[in-house]
């Protein structure tokens, strides 16, 4: 008998990925990851090909081959894998964030501050206004509110990687 798969982040994404559009291969989860949770938690792509044949031995995700073509597999959520993600989305966290951001590692062992902010700057600038665009065309009435605040907060920290880039680029 097989162990239950342990469920990691990684397992939570796909299964959420999977809950929002119903099925998919894992070229589409790449793919939504990019337009998405990606913006603000890394996954490799390998993972999100091992992952859903590692939930769907657990049972938490059904796999259907396409009959003709490449004979691609196509994922589906279960009802053990619906109740897993509710679940671990209902349990509040106190996990702290890992903050891994390269320029500030540069900056910790001796990059020059001045010569370091403008390129950081102008990455922070045009993730902002990516991200304001994004908030820009949403529904604010319509879908989960969870993308939304998830977007919100992305916003609010690009606007400080912003505010504080700037100030090193002008004591520079």
């Amino acid at each position: 008998m097989q162990a239950e798969p342990r469920l990691t982040p990684t397992s939570y994404i796909v299964l959420g990925l999977l809950d929002a559009v119903g099925e998919a291969t894992p070229y589409d989860l790449k793919q939504l990851l990019a337009g998405s949770v990606g913006n603000f938690w890394t996954v490799q792509h390998s993972a999100l090909y091992a992952e859903p044949e590692r939930l769907a031995a657990g049972g938490y995700v059904s796999e259907r081959r396409e009959a003709g073509g490449r004979r691609r597999r196509r994922y589906r959520v279960t009802a053990k894998g619906h109740r897993a993600l509710r679940e671990w989305a209902a349990e509040p966290t106190s996990d702290f964030t890992e903050l891994r951001d390269p320029g500030l590692l540069r900056l910790f062992f001796g990059a020059d501050p001045g010569r370091l902010a403008a390129p950081q700057l102008e990455a922070h600038s045009a993730k902002l206004a990516e991200y304001e665009a994004l908030h820009a065309g949403m529904k604010h009435d319509d879908g989960p509110e969870g993308p939304r605040l998830a977007l919100e907060a992305g916003i609010a920290h690009e606007r400080e990687w912003v505010r504080y880039w700037k100030r090193l680029a002008e004591s520079g």
